[in-house]
């Protein structure tokens, strides 16, 4: 493949993986404010359900490949701990942990990733992945230190790190499936098996929906179609296209982009040292992304 094409994929895959990280910032607001009367795992079973359906009939159109019986282990532990438990665990940990004390803690995703993927994926680990995420989680430890209430309970703390343990495995189980399946069919499958894992939260559901206010169902619905059915599928074809550490990178660009968000839609003004955490994140995304040479 030449330099050019090589730029111009790279460049097709960033920009997937930026529509994720912003549609994916908006979650964190999501979630914290249909969880005011919809339970933890009853909105997870819902917006995977709600993904489920929108990827299902966008499936049925494009048609689909069948999966090994390696590609459906994968997808399963992709399925069962990125869709199921990640949903579950964090919604459960945004109704008693801080923003600023859950990004410095899911932030540890990228660091996990990056071993994962070295061990598991065989993939090189270069000086500037390693310096760029580093000074990027310096910045998220500004933001997290710059915005934290230092009240959170360790047992919400405990999930947030069960959260992010799970979001990395299953992004690493998912990677080689990339290889043989589209983004959509491997998206789908993940939700639906996601899905079925929270089918145990179905009654709580029902009730939830029908005592929820219609501002918190609406939010429902938009983490089922945006952040679950598009960020997961535009993210996946960015996967497909480039190494799992270098895509991780990018994730270091969710706090500052929540951040710039709440200031613009809710009037929060950040910090001074909240934007200082902001533009090293930035500026360390930058370096580990480089394409070495």
């Amino acid at each position: 493949m030449t330099q050019d094409a090589l730029e111009s994929r790279d460049r097709r895959s960033l920009a997937a993986a930026l529509v994720s990280i912003c549609l994916w910032s908006s979650a964190f607001v999501g979630i914290r404010a249909a969880t005011r009367t919809i339970s933890p795992g009853a909105l997870a079973l819902g917006r995977l359900v709600i993904g489920s359906v929108l990827l299902g009939a966008l499936l049925l159109r494009r048609g689909a490949v069948r999966p090994t019986r390696r590609d459906l282990g994968l997808l399963g532990i992709a399925g069962l701990l990125w869709f199921g438990l990640y949903n579950v665990a964090l919604n459960t940990a945004e109704q008693v942990v801080d923003a600023g004390t859950a990004a410095m803690v899911i932030n540890i995703a990228p660091l996990m990733i990056m071993a994962l993927a070295a061990v598991f994926l065989r993939e090189r680990l270069t000086s500037g992945l390693l310096v760029g995420g580093a000074v990027a989680f310096a910045g998220v430890i500004i933001m997290g230190l710059a915005t934290t209430s230092g009240n959170a309970p360790l047992w919400g703390v405990l999930l947030c790190v069960i959260a992010t343990a799970a979001s990395a495995a299953g992004l690493v189980a998912q990677k080689p499936v990339l290889a043989h399946l589209s983004a959509l069919q491997v998206t789908w499958t993940c939700c639906a098996i996601g899905a079925f894992c929270c089918l145990p939260f179905a009654p709580a559901l029902v009730r939830d929906v029908q005592a929820a206010s219609r501002a918190d169902l609406a939010w429902m619905v938009y983490l089922g179609v945006f952040p679950t059915s598009v960020a997961f599928t535009t993210w996946a074809y960015a996967l497909a296209r480039g190494t799992a550490s270098r895509l991780a990178a990018t994730a270091y660009l969710v706090p500052p982009i929540t951040i710039g968000m709440s200031w613009l839609i809710l009037d929060e003004v950040p910090k001074a040292v909240a934007i200082l955490g902001g533009a090293l994140c930035l500026v360390g995304v930058i370096f580990a992304r480089r394409r070495p040479r």
